[in-house]
């Protein structure tokens, strides 16, 4: 028979390892407003814990968070460092205050996407699997990263006249010494992606120890 201690200590590490899983999956969506492509897990966490209204570009972002769950408390855990309790605790003081108000909250994937979709600065997270379309994708924990060089895409002028647009979602890979050696198109309109990956190919980022995997998106048009 195994002992009731052990029992409960392997509980405790399996849950562990679901939720770490499940932060592995996790991304995080702006609205196209938003200018940057990359955030630092330093910047998130002071965005989703009220202390920072505006990203390192001065873009103004409104944190907004999903229903407590699975999810949820992945990305607490992960990049706040937080429990949901700490984190109710922590809004009510800022607004006890007066140095902040209570967040959004939204029930779904679907309802976060949405919202961040309308909103001008809205950030936040869903699943790995949620359908992002109509939000950029941010990625997280960049370190040294900073984009040195950008070229801006050629909006192909047949689908401008059409007005055919939307955001393309690219993996791309960096190199240590910052050029960007390789992007595949994870989502979006193939024409634009392939005009995106064109001119993501010849960014260029710090350099940095190692190189760099990271997702990011584009948008062509008014979305």
């Amino acid at each position: 028979m195994k002992c009731p201690k052990l029992l409960l200590v392997a509980a405790g590490l399996a849950i562990l390892v679901s939720v770490d899983s499940l932060a592995d999956g996790i991304k995080v969506i702006a609205n196209s407003s938003v200018k940057a492509d990359t955030i630092s897990e330093d910047e998130l966490k002071l965005v989703f814990l009220g202390e920072r209204i505006s990203l390192t570009d001065g873009t103004h972002v409104e944190p907004v968070f999903m229903k407590e769950g699975p999810v949820d408390r992945a990305f607490l855990r992960k990049y706040l460092g937080v429990t949901e309790d700490d984190l109710q605790i922590h809004y009510r003081t800022l607004l006890f205050t007066g140095r902040g108000s209570m967040p959004k909250v939204l029930e779904s994937d679907a309802a976060v996407v949405a919202y961040v979709a309308e909103t001008r600065g809205a950030i936040g997270y869903v699943s790995a699997s949620a359908n992002a379309l109509g939000v950029k994708i941010l990625a997280i924990g960049v370190p040294g990263r900073r984009l040195i060089t950008r070229v801006e895409p050629d909006y192909p002028e047949t689908l401008k006249q059409l007005n055919i647009g939307g955001t393309v979602r690219l993996r791309i890979s960096i190199s240590a010494k910052g050029n960007v050696e390789n992007a595949l198109l994870l989502g979006g309109n193939p024409i634009l992606g392939e005009s995106a990956s064109m001119a993501v190919k010849q960014w260029i980022y710090a350099a940095s120890r190692s190189p760099t995997v990271a997702e990011i998106s584009i948008t062509f048009g008014e979305h």
